[in-house]
């Protein structure tokens, strides 16, 4: 008898599977051993990145806060030539670059507050930080710097441990499967085959003469197989037995059908009259049934069109409300540069006064000078001459000093204020100092002495949030009393009074200007609504006061008038924006 023979061995299926299981973990635990190597490299070299921000970031504000720039390259140079920094970028305050040297990546200009690393998908990352500059107690960001590694460099420091790992993980798999094979061969597949080859001679007619028989005396599954099999055919036998009496009994049922059938075909007939006369009136309610449905559909089909044309039309409105959207976007932006670009004149016009007074100055102590080198170098000098001299000098210097003071504190004021109106950079400030800042900007308003601005607020008052909103916001009501609430010829007093009760912060502002009647008072804050339309109001500005409050600093505004006694408003919001 020809021994079995199968396409695919159960025991090479089995030995196939445990090994690619071993040989999946294998290569999980070393790439996880390979990965978890790279990432402490790549770690550590990030580390050594901050150890360069610390020796160089110094050197290098100052380098850029001095506008010098050839040593600003110098020191972007030096850092390209270390072995773990491919690339350098150095970037002023503006985001321009003053270097982009080595193997580097375009750079958003966003403002960047803190440092952070950004991965690139060609292997390269960047560790970038900000350069902050500290003058009289005051941080300015005067740029930022990014250095760049790339997978190269850490590659280069774990490249001898990865072959080791690869070369290990493959001497123990070759040696692993070895033995799986002698033990599967001797264990499983030679008892396989000798149960299969006897298997294979079963006698349908003699059962009990195709028993299994294996020489193996230990006891496993096999042998547990074996007997299952000689019991599965000593059932075999008894069932054998059990049909033949089954057959006899079952030939005796037919004959037994065979009446039944008969009675049953003149039950049918009777049945099948019955019938009939139901498909009769089932036909006439299907007439029926079909004419309440051709109404139906045609309901249906009016039904449909007009919810196509209501569809329609919802599509249009909802085109409308977008444009509609945009365009009250794009309004209220308008509205807060506008807003910016009034302190922007504001402000240079006020600086020309001291920068004028100066050059003045300037230009009287060098006539000065000059007649004094003249006297000196003919020998002429008396004694009150050279008193005289020293007292306009002296005069002259304090001019300088005080209006270029005047100048500086005035173009500091307006930096802040202005950078902090265009970032939503949220941070802790003194709302005491802050609004001082905020009304010497806005001084060029009250060049005229006519109208006054008086501010309350206690100096230990400190609050977490986008400074810009603070500033919009006084900057529109303010500007909100001069437009609308104040006469040209007729003196205006403001007040501005802030408290803290608890977390919750109260400011009121109140000017004794023209205030709003009941009807106007009732959409002062919506979008659009405006006293004086006729004069080119837009009608957003006390709009973009409520959402500043209401919005941004999660808050509430409300306000009062009444007619002749000017315009209140009485803003709440938490300390700390959340």
């Amino acid at each position: 008898m020809s021994r079995p023979t199968t396409n695919t061995g159960l025991s090479r299926k089995l030995l196939t599977r445990v090994l690619s299981v071993y040989f999946i973990l294998t290569v999980i635990v070393t790439g996880s051993q390979i990965f978890a190597e790279y990432l402490s490299t790549k770690h550590r070299i990030e580390d050594e990145l901050s150890t360069l921000k610390n020796t160089f970031s110094v050197s290098l504000t100052r380098a850029i806060w001095e506008l010098n720039t050839p040593q600003a390259l110098s020191i972007a140079e030096g850092l390209v030539q270390l072995p773990i920094v491919e690339g350098v970028q150095v970037r002023d305050e503006t985001g321009e670059y003053i270097a982009n040297l080595g193997n580097t990546k375009e750079k958003l200009t966003t403002s960047l507050k803190n440092d952070e690393i950004q991965e690139h998908r060609d292997g390269l990352f960047g560790y970038s930080f900000p350069l902050v500059f500290q003058f009289s107690g005051n941080r300015t960001q005067v740029g930022e710097v990014t250095l760049y590694s790339s997978f190269d460099v850490v590659f280069s420091r774990i490249e001898v441990g990865v072959f080791f790992l690869i070369g290990n993980a493959i001497i123990k798999t070759a040696f692993l499967v070895f033995l799986f094979m002698l033990a599967f061969r001797s264990l499983l597949s030679k008892p396989l085959v000798e149960m299969t080859t006897q298997m294979g001679a079963f006698d349908a007619d003699h059962p009990q003469q195709s028993k299994i028989v294996i020489l193996d005396e230990d006891d496993n599954e096999l042998q547990q197989l074996r007997r299952s099999y000689n019991q599965v055919l000593d059932n075999l036998a008894r069932s054998q037995n059990k049909l033949q009496g089954t057959q006899k009994e079952l030939e005796q049922a037919y004959q037994q059908l065979d009446k039944q059938n008969t009675q049953l075909e003149q039950e049918v007939l009777k049945k099948t009259h019955s019938l009939s006369q139901m498909m009769h009136n089932l036909e006439q309610q299907k007439d029926e049934l079909i004419a309440s449905q051709r109404q139906l559909r045609k309901e249906n089909d009016q039904r449909k069109r007009a919810e196509q044309e209501l569809l329609k039309r919802n599509a249009e409105l909802n085109n409308s409300i977008e444009v509609l959207n945009q365009t009250k976007d794009q309004l209220v932006e308008s509205e807060r540069m506008a807003s910016l670009g009034g302190l922007v004149a504001g402000i240079t016009h006020e600086v020309n006064t001291p920068l004028g007074t100066s050059l003045t100055a300037t230009s009287v102590l060098q006539d000065n000078i000059k007649q004094l080198q003249q006297q000196y170098e003919n020998k002429t000098i008396t004694h009150s001459q050279m008193q005289l001299f020293l007292n306009n000098a002296s005069q002259s210097a304090n001019l300088l000093q005080s209006n270029l003071q005047r100048a500086s504190s005035l173009i500091a004021s307006f930096k802040q204020v202005s950078v902090d109106q265009t970032s939503e950079a949220e941070r802790t400030f003194s709302l005491n100092t802050y609004l001082e800042e905020i009304v010497q900007t806005l001084a060029p308003y009250f060049t005229s002495n006519v109208h006054k601005i008086t501010v309350s607020c206690p100096p230990d008052i400190f609050v977490r949030c986008a400074p810009g909103v603070i500033a919009q916001l006084l900057t529109n009501m303010v500007i909100n009393s001069l437009t609308h609430g104040f006469e040209a010829d007729k003196p205006g007093q403001i007040t501005v009074s802030v408290k803290l009760n608890g977390s919750q912060l109260y400011m009121v502002y109140q000017d004794d200007g023209k205030g709003l009647a009941a009807s106007d008072l009732a959409q002062i804050f919506n979008a659009f609504f405006t006293t004086r339309r006729d004069s080119g109001g837009s009608g957003l500005g006390t709009h973009i006061m409520y959402n500043l409050v209401t919005q941004s600093l999660n808050g509430t505004i409300s306000a009062a008038s009444v007619p002749g006694e000017g315009l209140r408003y009485d803003i709440k919001f938490p300390q700390y924006q959340l």
